[in-house]
């Protein structure tokens, strides 16, 4: 958290939380009430203010006030950076080495990062076929079909090649992903 904000936080400490209001989409989109925010200013100072709390909610500490996101999937969402093997979040933060790779039933791959659980955007998705490997050779639509139908939880032969990395890739259902990361999709205030 930016040092305002920590200011702020200690001059109004009561502040109510706001929930319902922000959204993290797919594609890495901050949205006010279903509205992509489009100016710089209020993206940056949202991306350097994000967080989650000791419930798995992620929110943006605007001054005193936290705000709850609502999540479309994961509380990040990773973006390549160029050809090389070099990955970032949608808050500007470089994804050093994945503590681990997982692939949902409709081909989405998702990483376990020191920052926290993130989806590879779609766009991207060519980087990871890149990346993609069983044994020494790399994937071809059959191996990845094969491993799209496997059952959650199974672990798959492919392996995603990152930073000298080769990390197994584990089939996860998408309605299990917020629960086996131990993030919360839609945050609601505590009665």
């Amino acid at each position: 958290m930016e040092d305002w904000v920590q200011r702020a936080l200690a001059r109004w400490p009561n502040v109510p939380a706001l929930y319902g209001w922000l959204r993290l989409d797919r594609r890495g989109r901050w949205r006010i009430r279903g509205e992509v925010i489009s100016r710089p200013q209020i993206i940056d100072a949202i991306n350097r203010n994000y967080a989650a709390d000791e419930r798995g909610c992620w929110y943006f500490q605007n001054g005193p006030q936290r705000g709850y996101v609502s999540l479309d999937y994961t509380p990040l969402i990773l973006r390549a950076c160029g050809d090389d093997d070099r990955l970032q979040t949608h808050t500007g933060l470089a994804v050093a080495a994945p503590e681990s790779a997982w692939l949902d039933q409709e081909g989405s791959l998702l990483l376990n990062t020191a920052h926290g659980p993130g989806l590879l955007a779609d766009p991207d998705l060519p980087w990871a076929l890149q990346r993609l490997y069983v044994d020494d050779t790399t994937v071809n639509e059959d191996q990845l079909t094969a491993a799209l139908a496997q059952p959650a939880g199974a672990r798959t032969p492919l392996q995603l090649r990152f930073g000298g990395q080769r990390l197994p890739l584990t089939r996860i259902d998408a309605t299990e992903v917020s629960t086996h990361f131990g993030y919360v999709c839609d945050p609601q205030a505590d009665d």
